[in-house]
């Protein structure tokens, strides 16, 4: 799936607790946004922009050739973020699918970025994202690691039922790990953004949840494996060793 109703917008926000200013650290000579950039345009789907609070950030971006749009430095999530950079990005309202591609995710494959179209081939699905198998035994009753339970539809695919920072579900058979890559059609992040945080987004911290305990569809599409997150100085280092050694074969 691809063509000029598809936008993809990159969140990226300056203050981060455990890594402040991380959109800008560098990486193998340039800011960590632009290699998510960069990735978002490989992916070849539809337009890329940042959204973004800082003027430092929005020029790192321009300077690289790409697009950012200013937004507020008071929003909660990311998808507050983008659905603000939305209206200015799109105001005649001409994408009709809007994907939020984490701005801390340089390592991020863009054939994944496609592989969370896939779901909304279903016209029923509000909302597509991705998980992998967990495979490292130490990730499966990590609470930093986010699960989705679902019901298979196919070999690549589920239908997700719920998000948990537990060990879910028991018994016998594979976990996933939930990749934060979403892919909304945009009545559903219109919706999406309106409702309140609800109990159980609350109580797991979780706020894809909200979509969930409102009704709302989300499908899942299973890939090969988890992009890396960049939140630590320690990730920060794994993502330079990772890249130079991707540019150097």
């Amino acid at each position: 799936m691809a063509g000029s109703d598809i936008l993809i917008i990159i969140p990226a926000r300056l203050a981060a607790s455990r890594l402040p200013g991380k959109p800008l650290a560098d990486i193998a000579g340039e800011p960590m946004i632009v290699h998510v950039l960069r990735r978002a345009r490989a992916a070849a789907v539809g337009e890329v922009v940042v959204a973004t609070d800082s003027e430092a950030v929005a020029a790192s971006v321009e300077k690289a050739g790409g697009c950012a749009i200013m937004t507020r430095a008071d929003h909660v999530s990311g998808s507050d973020r983008i659905f603000e950079a939305l209206a200015a990005a799109d105001p005649s309202h001409r994408c009709g699918i809007i994907v939020n591609v984490q701005g801390d995710l340089p390592t991020l494959a863009p054939a994944d970025i496609r592989a969370a179209l896939r779901p909304l081939e279903d016209p029923a699905v509000d909302i597509a994202t991705l998980a992998a198998e967990i495979v490292r035994a130490q990730e499966r009753g990590d609470p930093n690691v986010v699960k989705v339970v679902g019901s298979p539809i196919s070999p690549y695919r589920l239908r997700a039922l719920y998000f948990t920072r537990a060990e879910a579900p028991w018994g016998e058979g594979p976990l996933y790990h939930h990749i934060g890559l979403y892919a909304y059609r945009r009545a559903a992040l219109e919706r999406f953004v309106s409702l309140p945080p609800s109990a159980l987004e609350k109580r797991e911290k979780l706020e894809q949840l909200r979509a969930l305990e409102a009704g709302m569809r989300i499908d899942v599409e299973i890939v090969d494996s988890v992009p890396l997150g960049v939140d630590t100085p320690e990730d920060l280092a794994r993502a330079r060793e990772l890249i130079t050694t991707d540019r150097g074969r």
